[in-house]
């Protein structure tokens, strides 16, 4: 096993650097594949296993690691972050050994945001410690919900004050907290949703997260509400609920920077930014994607298959594909309108090889854009505030 250890210095707690400004720099995603139990809405790639060899495990992420960094060749690093799956039950020591490393292959900016998703139990809120002596300097935690009732049927192992007791130890462990919440719930009512947001707002974290339930192929949810046991919020209700998040949001000096994330301004999420942005990022680790400009890497799904493919090719790759600009098109719209400055059209084209004009149909952009859906200039293309909440039919209809 490789040494584990604390990494040579802490980093990154100052102002963010934004993707579109740090040239070819990449981010890091390091996927945790393990949960104690599988939540009904949830299709991550995650799995339930009785335990692990955590020594194989941290020398397989590590190899993982040194793979991409000798593909891709020593350039800026941008971010790290640890998702999941459940991160937060790694070893500390296993984090610790995989920042240093990262630290090492790639040259870290002046201030690294080092992201690990954390689940609130109290077994898992007492290593916080651990993970802040590891280098990790910002917590994204799963509390999903302020209401009892509601965590027990989102299938959550924590209860409220489980939650807000891990709320209170991250505040005060990490400099850069934010968590998750689930609205547009079965049965959840606008003022609900509206007393429930009021009290996450009033914790003083600098980022929400806050996602509409949505019914994923796979999972429990979806065989449940396909026999008619699960009955979503209706259109109008949802769209009540989506005004409720923005206005509550944008009084509380949160507004929305993408479709469901909000945040104080400079305290977005840099490796998320990344994403959005259509910028590089590595990804180890089952299941894993990752962005090498216009080749899309994707590790094994399951973790056995996984640790098998490091143990026998030095890395998990299952699947490398070069895109072509149209597929490329295709995604950085598709995740660039998510933003609500939109996307920067200089970049489209840096990061795909096409025009934005040659990606979309420029009939239906002036169509939506009179409509007051969309912002067509001559350097970006932007849904505007009531365009937001419909972005699935807005790309459908201006996709080329």
């Amino acid at each position: 096993m490789s040494q584990l250890g604390p990494p040579k210095a802490l980093i990154g707690e100052g102002d963010r650097q934004s993707p579109a400004q740090s040239g070819g720099a990449s981010a890091l995603y390091v996927h945790w594949p393990f949960c104690i139990s599988k939540c009904p809405y949830c299709d991550f790639n995650s799995h339930v296993r009785a335990g692990w060899d955590d020594a194989a495990w941290a020398d397989a992420l590590l190899a993982d690691l040194r793979h991409e960094a000798e593909v891709l060749g020593r350039r800026p690093l941008l971010s790290i972050f640890f998702g999941g799956g459940t991160p937060s039950l790694m070893p500390p020591p296993t984090a610790a050994a995989i920042i240093d490393e990262a630290l090492r292959l790639f040259d870290p900016a002046p201030n690294l945001e080092i992201t690990l998703e954390a689940n609130p139990s109290s077994v898992e809120a007492e290593r916080f410690a651990g993970f802040r002596a590891a280098g990790i300097n910002r917590v994204s935690l799963g509390l999903q919900a302020l209401d009892d009732t509601a965590l027990r049927f989102l299938g959550r192992a924590h209860c409220v004050a489980e939650g807000l007791a891990a709320l209170d130890i991250a505040q005060r462990t990490f400099p850069r907290v934010s968590f998750d919440l689930i609205t547009a719930r079965p049965g959840q009512g606008v003022r609900a949703w509206e007393a429930e947001l009021r009290r996450a707002l009033s914790f003083g974290t600098e980022h929400l997260s806050l996602y509409q339930l949505t019914i994923e192929p796979g999972t429990r949810f979806q065989t449940l509400h396909a026999r008619g046991e699960i009955a979503l919020p209706d259109e109008d209700t949802a769209a009540e609920l989506w005004d409720v998040t923005q206005a509550l949001t944008e009084a509380a000096g949160l507004p929305a920077y993408e479709i469901s994330n909000h945040a104080r301004p400079g305290a977005e999420s840099c490796h998320n930014l990344a994403y959005w942005t259509y910028g590089d990022y590595a990804g180890v680790g089952p299941g894993a994607h990752g962005r090498r400009g216009g080749v899309v890497t994707v590790r094994h799904k399951k973790p056995e298959n996984w640790l098998a493919a490091v143990a026998e090719c030095g890395h998990g790759i299952d699947d490398e594909t070069a895109l072509e600009p149209v597929a490329r098109a295709e995604e950085a719209l598709l995740v660039g309108l998510r933003l609500t400055g939109g996307l920067d059209k200089t970049r489209f084209a840096d990061r795909t090889g096409l025009e934005l004009a040659a990606a979309v149909r420029p009939d239906a952009v002036a169509e939506l854009c009179a409509l007051g859906l969309l912002v067509d200039t001559p350097d970006r293309l932007a849904l505007t505030a009531r365009g937001r909440p419909l972005l699935d039919a807005v790309l459908a209809k201006i996709a080329a």
